[in-house]
């Protein structure tokens, strides 16, 4: 007889129970590599002590289903370095060989299960290169950028295996996506854009198969959120819950829910807010912990 597999059970397995916010920006031309973990009930901890390269600007991404990895961002100068993490959360130090173009505000998220894709950013200019991260964790070479050069965008898995990238800067505040299928071959602009065009948002997935992108700045600090069918689908703007702010974070825990973490809203914040496994984003938690920063990263793990 054959055991019954639950629904979803596959994705609730892959590496998303628990969470990791990252590095980043604290002012006073001030970067930092702390970290705070997630639990698996959206807890944020306390400050973990550094390790690896402080920089602000860079992406995180699952990889291997239960694994994770840091990669980019801007230290002294534009830099490719990248640190693993381990299942328990545990971050490494920078790894030794890095390949890809330096850049900062680029973005990142998993895809076909068990592999990870950074994209876009800027070097002083806006780029469209990507970078694939094997299952094991390993960064390749640049790959031909597809889609609008922009940065400052965000990007989230969707319908299990694929992943896309949306919003941005390309001079001008923008909104086109990119979608990315399940062995990483990035797509042209959609053509339909929703959403309020923006930079500095961040996004997620949630329920198994969906994600959600917030938050961001159009000049103004927002709030609202833009989900995701498990078809790729960016819906219009949802009503803004939680504090306006841009250069946030985002990551799942719990297997199918989200949070969006940190931020700038005139000044450098901690405060998270829940996403439930139907999207519904919950208004800011009352207990914060960590250093208020933006222009970090987060990923789930475990």
């Amino acid at each position: 007889m054959f055991p019954i597999i639950p629904a979803n059970s596959a994705t609730a397995a892959s590496g998303n129970d628990e969470g990791i916010f990252g590095f980043g920006y604290i002012g006073a031309s001030i970067a930092v590599a702390t970290t705070n973990l997630v639990s698996n009930a959206g807890v944020v901890s306390s400050d973990v002590a550094a390790v690896g390269t402080a920089r602000n600007g860079p992406a995180a991404c699952e990889y291997g289903t239960d694994t994770a990895i840091f990669g980019f961002g801007i230290a002294a100068s534009y830099t490719a370095v990248s640190n693993l993490v381990s299942n328990a959360g545990v971050v490494a130090s920078d790894q030794a060989a890095t390949t890809g173009t330096g850049r900062k505000d680029l973005s990142a998220c998993s895809f076909g299960g068990d592999k990870g894709i950074f994209g876009y950013g800027s070097t002083g200019s806006y780029v469209s290169i990507t970078n694939l991260v094997s299952n094991a964790g390993v960064v390749a070479t640049d790959t031909v950028g597809v889609g609008t050069a922009r940065s400052g965008l965000a990007a989230c898995e969707y319908g299990e295996d694929k992943a896309i990238f949306g919003f941005g800067q390309t001079g001008s505040y923008a909104s086109m996506t990119n979608l990315v299928s399940n062995i990483g071959v990035v797509a042209s602009d959609q053509a339909a854009t929703t959403g309020t065009a923006r930079e500095y948002p961040a996004a997620c997935s949630f329920g198994g198969d969906k994600g959600i992108f917030g938050f961001g700045t159009d000049g103004g600090h927002q709030s609202m959120t833009n989900l995701v069918s498990n078809a790729g689908v960016v819906s219009s703007d949802v009503a803004g819950v939680g504090t306006a702010r841009f250069g946030l974070a985002a990551c799942e825990y719990g297997g199918d829910k989200g949070i969006f973490g940190f931020g700038y809203d005139g000044s450098y914040v901690s405060m998270s807010n829940l996403v439930s496994n139907i999207g519904v984003v919950a208004s800011d938690q009352a207990a914060t912990t960590g250093t208020g920063h933006n222009y970090l990263a987060a990923c789930s793990f475990n």
